[in-house]
């Protein structure tokens, strides 16, 4: 049995259909990206499956049960983590504080218990360790990245769900969130990513999907769509050269 499967998910805007029937499951301990281009429907998929977005058709399972009809919070109580993109940390709270804020579907969490699982994420993003009382307004957008996938993992989720995590940062620091995206693979947490860096979602992948105008074009292991002419001209951003 697939952790996530999406069974002719339909989701609409309105009278606009954004998701036509989409189909692609997850097993546990992958990580799986979705790619394509502005508007494909990536980050629709993500908000549906988080609960943000209620399908119009199709269903949404996770284990085997349906989780279609959830509220955002049920959803992340069985143990899906949903990081956004743009980071929406709370400006004026610390670091720390915004990473502390990821345990609040956990119930009651003794704060020394916070604190103690707060170090352990610094641990993970050494990086922000020395920003860990620096408001998040104050951070740079790499840092702020790293507290929001941070906060995202104090959920302790069985399914995180990233969304563009590498939008806006420099490659030095895109290498250091996909870095941390393989630790959080070995460290056991099943990853949903949406990715427009092709390249590197692939580099740290064991299947991806292609999504085209809300529908599925194509499938594959990473070197199966590499290694794809058609497929890495037409959704992988042209002549790239293959992921190592």
């Amino acid at each position: 049995m697939p952790l996530l499967s999406l069974e002719g998910l339909v989701v609409r805007y309105g009278e606009i259909e954004a998701l036509h029937g989409v189909s692609i499951s997850i097993e546990a301990g992958e990580v799986v990206t979705l790619l394509g281009a502005n508007g494909a429907g990536k980050s629709t998929t993500l908000r549906a499956i988080s609960g943000l977005l209620k399908p119009a058709g199709g269903d949404i399972q996770f284990e085997g049960k349906s989780i279609a009809a959830l509220a955002p919070e049920a959803i992340v109580k069985l143990g899906i983590a949903h990081v956004p993109e743009g980071r929406r940390l709370f400006p004026g709270l610390t670091a720390r504080e915004n990473i502390m804020l990821g345990a609040s579907n956990r119930g009651r969490v003794a704060k020394a218990q916070l604190v103690r699982e707060s170090d352990e994420m610094f641990d993970l993003f050494p990086d922000i360790r020395p920003f860990a009382d620096t408001l998040g307004w104050m951070l740079s957008g790499g840092q702020q990245q790293m507290v929001a996938v941070a906060r995202g993992l104090m959920a302790k989720p069985r399914l995180l769900l990233l969304d563009e995590p590498s939008l806006g940062l420099a490659p030095v620091i895109v290498q250091k969130v996909f870095s941390i995206i393989a630790e959080i693979r070995r460290r056991g947490t099943t990853v949903l990513l949406v990715e427009q860096n092709a390249r590197m979602a692939l580099s740290v992948a064991d299947r991806g999907y292609v999504l085209e105008t809300g529908r599925l074009a194509v499938s594959g292991k990473p070197a199966e769509l590499w290694s794809n002419d058609e497929v890495r001209a037409a959704y992988l951003g042209g002549r790239i050269e293959k992921a190592g």
